[in-house]
């Protein structure tokens, strides 16, 4: 009877740790192609409007998958978190600060997601503002997936983690190189100055 209640205990760690790294991996996707939209440097095989709605799907996703890598690491009798450190970060007595820098992560990114839910009621700039915190949710994030996990000696675990970063740190670089060479130029997702192209036909004929 022990070993099945180990067994299944076990479960729910691999669980959780598994939903996480298939989360760190989506949200860094959900980022490149942020920034890839935002950019415009996105794939001509696929239009822009393409790209920018799989951006919000895997967004979804991401979602569910953070759901689930929540509630397995609580109810993982193995590890004392509580459902108030899911909230408040660094109120875990179980790696404090590991744990801490996920809830951290996951508030950070809760911001982006409900700032872009509503974002035609807020405004491009204030969501755009609240937008600029994925850039500082992911690093934590990574952090968090560092010191919380014990597998990173496992090869595909490490291959992944640093995989994603590497991904996440050349899109950065991306969109450093695309705004210093054209600062002035409007992102893929903010229309460009009006051109006034001259006076109409009738309004030629009309003189």
């Amino acid at each position: 009877m022990s070993a099945a209640v180990a067994t299944g205990t076990q479960y729910l760690w691999f669980i959780s740790r598994g939903s996480g790294l298939v989360l760190l991996a989506l949200l860094s996707l959900v980022f490149v192609l942020g920034v890839a939209t935002r950019t415009g440097s996105a794939t001509r095989r696929w239009p822009r409007f393409a790209v920018a709605e799989l951006h919000r799907t895997l967004s979804l996703f991401a979602v569910a998958f953070l759901g689930l890598h929540v509630v397995t690491a609580i109810l993982d009798p193995f590890v004392s978190i509580g459902w108030a450190a899911t909230a408040v970060p660094f109120m875990s007595p179980y790696r404090t600060a590991a744990i801490g820098l996920g809830t951290l992560a996951v508030d950070l990114g809760a911001a982006v997601l409900l700032t872009s839910l509503v974002r035609r009621r807020l405004g491009h700039r204030v969501w755009r503002a609240v937008h600029w915190l994925a850039y500082l949710a992911l690093p934590v994030a990574f952090i968090h997936a560092i010191r919380a996990g014990t597998d990173l000696g496992v090869w595909w675990v490490a291959a992944l983690i640093w995989g994603s970063a590497a991904a996440v740190l050349t899109a950065v670089l991306a969109r450093l190189l695309s705004t210093a060479r054209n600062p002035a130029a409007p992102t893929a997702l903010e229309p460009g100055p009006r051109i006034d192209a001259g006076p109409k036909p009738q309004e030629v004929h009309s003189r």
